[in-house]
């Protein structure tokens, strides 16, 4: 799989396509932020192996949802969504957002206030060096996964001074309110 897909982004690209908008969650002075933190010791509901999620998931879904790419902005439909319905995690189907938490920012992600009850879990992305960073430094951002299947689904950050979870429109399904 190429790292330069047109409708993926690495960590970098992403910083880089929001500004400033990202913000690092910086520790104390004294603290330090682990290479990566490991969620390889959680059990989750759902498991599958590469292959079987490669077999359920397209080339890009697969990249974000299990390698934690993100979407190049405005790359996905759900971004400009208005309608009332909720939002599903692509991996496996949890009800995970409700378009009335969702945020109307014109940066190209879906943006929402936060998620249903115990539906994500974080976890830390960084330092990379990708960003230019050393393995002791201290800059994080925090991604935001499925609680049911561990899916990358994108980010808890700052934007435009609110704290969204800015997710991405590839790892979500959107379903209606039928009237």
């Amino acid at each position: 799989m190429t790292k330069t897909n047109p409708i993926r982004l690495n960590r970098r690209g992403f910083l880089a396509a929001t500004g400033s908008a990202a913000v690092a969650l910086a520790p104390a002075a004294s603290a330090r932020v682990p290479a990566r933190a490991s969620t390889s010791d959680f059990s989750y509901d759902i498991n599958y192996t590469d292959a079987e999620w490669q077999s359920r998931l397209t080339e890009d879904e697969f990249a974000i949802l299990r390698e934690g790419f993100t979407e190049k902005p405005r790359t996905s439909p759900l971004w400009q969504e208005t309608r009332t319905g909720t939002y599903h995690c692509k991996g496996c189907g949890l009800y995970t957002y409700d378009a009335r938490w969702k945020v109307p920012l014109d940066k190209g992600w879906v943006f929402f206030e936060h998620s249903q009850q115990n539906t994500v879990l974080t976890d830390i992305d960084g330092p990379t060096p990708e960003y230019g960073q050393s393995a002791d430094a201290t800059l994080a951002v925090a991604e935001v996964h499925c609680s049911r299947c561990g899916s990358h689904l994108g980010h808890w950050l700052i934007v435009e001074k609110q704290m969204v979870h800015c997710i991405n429109g590839t790892a979500l399904n959107f379903h209606p309110e039928i009237s």
